[in-house]
């Protein structure tokens, strides 16, 4: 059994090594809620990571996400996840292979609401890998975009719930992560129209995504406005302010913000 300091220190490096925006504001937390952010976000990346592989075939995703859905409703079992995911772990990054060690690190009196929320997401990616990601109608985009982003919204919300008391309107959680991911979505067209894959409805234009991307980043806009607790203030400044500014590039013809502006955007929120 590793020690929690030495899980602290992989789980950051993990996380260091998974994501960019992210990494940032949860280094940022005060320690209880470093940890639990940490670990939360650490196991919807195990996950997501098995959406998103470009080696493993639909079935095989399929079958992997409905299977850790069950695990996860239940006492996670680590040695039944590691005999599952056995076939497959030459294939599977870190942050995958480790769902049980991210786990154990959440503390114990919240884990059970990150492990429902994680394995609703995994139910719903299980979904929308059978539908081959085919979004027609605006319906399609709100549900797909509820189960891989809207749910890191409402589990936020419950860590910050039990954190402090802190209240926050369920819609505007899932709007916030919303907003983040319809970002994603216009930044990444390009490069998801390679692999075959279409996030924008039927005869919608950029214009559009743009519309929804802002629509529901002002809903984040009114998330923040119900919490005030100093430390996840911060915490959830510093995506939305990324995500503004990355939409402001590409509507500008940019690809993306450069790292000296994120580095300056996020300058800025540490010293408001």
């Amino acid at each position: 059994m590793r020690s929690q300091a030495k899980l602290e220190k992989e789980a950051m490096h993990v996380l260091k090594l998974t994501s960019r925006t992210f990494y940032i504001p949860i280094k940022l937390l005060n320690s209880t809620l470093k940890k639990t952010v940490g670990s939360a976000y650490l196991c919807m990346r195990a996950i997501d990571e098995i959406e998103d592989h470009e080696e493993l075939n639909p079935e095989v995703k399929q079958q992997l996400l409905l299977k850790i859905s069950n695990l996860l409703k239940n006492d996670f079992d680590s040695n039944a996840y590691l005999e599952l995911i056995k076939p497959y772990d030459s294939l599977l990054p870190e942050v995958t292979i480790r769902l049980g060690d991210w786990l154990d690190f959440c503390p114990a009196d919240i884990v059970d609401k990150v492990k429902a929320s994680t394995s609703e997401m995994a139910e719903g990616m299980a979904k929308w890998v059978e539908k081959d990601w085919v979004v027609k109608t605006k319906e399609d985009l709100d549900e797909y975009t509820y189960y891989v982003a809207g749910l890191v919204g409402v589990m936020l919300s419950d860590i910050w719930n039990w954190y402090d008391g802190t209240e926050t309107d369920r819609e505007l959680a899932i709007g916030y992560g919303r907003g983040l991911q319809a970002v994603n979505i216009l930044r990444n067209k390009e490069e998801d129209a390679e692999r075959g894959v279409r996030f924008f409805p039927d005869g919608w234009t950029r214009t559009d995504m743009f519309a929804y991307a802002e629509d529901n980043l002002n809903k984040a806009d009114r998330y923040m406005k119900q919490i005030n607790t100093k430390n996840i203030v911060i915490f959830c400044k510093i995506p939305l302010a990324l995500a503004n500014r990355t939409l402001k590039a590409l509507k500008s013809g940019k690809e993306k913000m450069s790292r000296a502006e994120v580095e300056t955007t996020v300058d800025q929120i540490i010293n408001e």
